[in-house]
């Protein structure tokens, strides 16, 4: 049963921009192709009043982390990131020491616009570079060629932020080993402090999942993880999660935060949100993904409490995705629930599979 006074897990904050210049193939994350020009303040004004109706629910703890993802969020001006997070430490505290990360798309990316983003208080620019050959990024829907996503790490490198993260794919269409590990030898030697580096997967309700393109093989898949993780240990990177790898000191703690079962809110078009009470409930939240009805002010479309039988189950597959081992001491502060319950709640869910 949960304990009667719980220590709460870490608190991040996620805030979604939902728009992109057009929708990728492989996506399907709540994305929305730009029609017309991006809302800037009023869609601000609106994150910032779903942020209003949450607070309650946080009892004002201290945000550790905020994740600013998307969508394109480089879509949005620099003034009205300013203003963003202007709102947010307004109305909630947050760390000295908070990791602020903001993804980037390379098309879009500026550099007066990056340094406004920095001095709005953005730390950490993760950049969706994808590939560097021009004919993959073309297959993928990509708006940007090799070149912008170069120029994008050189700005966050001259910038001199806390950390950056370059996104590569891998498994791509007609991809060989070589077209593989040359993405990598080419994000590596622009000295990333952290790398992201996932597999294609394809999706139902996208464009892939309804024609699907031609991928490498499983063994052809094998060979291109060995030995890009094998070029990615040489190169100084450690794997500490299923598709992230980083230099010793550049994890990054806003996902590290979700992998291990912490809290977050979610703030804008679909983002999602976990929470815990010092009464030993969880609660996860969803908001409406489609921007008009968001910005109609209809922001929460679900919630529910996570049943305690649940939460062993949950707390796992998230503490699965890290390589790291889970101290017996997080179990409890994470779910409110003594170990004990892990066995009981294990060998009931095996017998409903057998």
């Amino acid at each position: 049963m949960p304990s009667n006074a719980v220590q709460l897990p870490p608190l991040s904050l996620y805030i979604h921009i939902p728009w992109c210049v057009q929708k990728c193939p492989y996506c399907d994350f709540n994305s929305h192709a730009l029609k017309g020009e991006v809302p800037h303040q009023e869609y601000v004004d609106h994150l910032l009043a779903d942020l209003d109706a949450d607070l309650p629910l946080t009892g004002g703890r201290t945000v550790s982390t905020i994740f600013i993802g998307g969508g394109t969020p480089s879509l949005l001006s620099a003034e009205a990131m300013q203003s963003l997070l202007d709102g947010v430490r307004a109305r909630i505290p947050v760390a000295k020491d908070a990791e602020i990360t903001m993804e980037a798309n390379p098309g879009t990316v500026e550099a007066d616009r990056f340094s406004g983003y920095q001095r709005a208080g953005v730390n950490r620019i993760s950049i969706g570079v994808q590939s560097f050959s021009s004919e993959k990024l073309e297959r993928l829907g990509r708006i940007h060629g090799p070149e912008e996503a170069k120029r994008a790490a050189q700005l966050a490198t001259g910038l001199g932020l806390r950390s950056f993260n370059l996104d590569l794919m891998h498994g791509l269409p007609d991809q060989s080993l070589e077209e593989a590990l040359d993405d990598l030898r080419q994000a590596i030697a622009l000295n990333p402090p952290h790398l992201s580096w996932y597999q294609l997967t394809i999706e139902p309700n996208t464009l892939f999942g309804s024609r699907p393109p031609p991928l490498p093989d499983d063994d052809a898949l094998w060979d291109i993880f060995q030995q890009g993780h094998e070029l990615l240990t040489a190169a100084g990177y450690q794997q500490y999660e299923t598709s992230a790898y980083a230099k010793p000191g550049y994890q990054c703690r806003h996902n590290l935060n979700y992998w291990r079962f912490g809290d977050y809110l979610g703030i804008g078009c679909g983002a999602h949100g976990k929470l815990t009470f010092s009464d030993g409930r969880i609660v996860r939240t969803e908001k409406t993904k489609h921007p008009r009805g968001f910005m109609q002010g209809n922001y929460l479309a679900k919630q529910h409490e996570v049943a305690a039988a649940d939460r062993p189950f949950e707390f796992f597959m998230n503490r699965f995705r890290l390589l790291e081992s889970a101290p017996r001491d997080e179990f409890r502060i994470y779910t409110g629930l003594d170990e004990s319950v892990i066995r009981r709640s294990w060998i009931g869910r095996w017998r409903k599979a057998i």
